[in-house]
């Protein structure tokens, strides 16, 4: 089997591309724990073992763990703004419903939710703000 651009992608497994003999070049992942023999996984990684041009792990730096979470912690954020805020704030005639209190109320909730990134812990320690009644 071909493959190229082989490199591990965590302690065991490896991502590549195989030359499909239908669709051509097509990314696949190399799995110990994948138990669907539509590609053998043996002689792939035999192959590979033998030119031994397998691209070593390298584990993401700590700031790149911070990326995937802080995007993941917006990723959040956004949808409280668009799930819970935008149907009170974002509707004209609800919002105007509300008491100045509770307009408050939501405005402050907003806010804090836009200001979860500029929290000390932020990305990797997060405290949400209480949703109002």
């Amino acid at each position: 089997m071909n493959y190229r651009n082989a490199k591990y992608i965590d302690e065991t497994r490896i991502y590549c591309e195989i030359e499909h003999p239908i669709y051509g070049w097509i990314p696949y992942t190399l799995d110990p724990a994948d138990t669907d023999m539509t590609i053998n996984n043996d002689d792939l990684l035999a192959a590979m073992s033998l030119a031994g041009d397998v691209a070593a792990y390298i584990p993401p730096t700590q700031a790149e763990l911070d990326a995937i979470v802080a995007q993941e912690v917006r990723y959040q954020r956004d949808i409280k703004l668009v799930t819970e805020v935008d149907p009170v704030a974002g509707n004209a005639l609800r919002w105007a419903s509300l008491s100045a209190e509770q307009q408050a109320t939501w405005a402050k909730y907003r806010q804090d939710l836009l200001d979860i990134t500029t929290q000390s812990g932020f990305p990797n320690t997060i405290v949400w703000p209480t949703k109002p009644q």
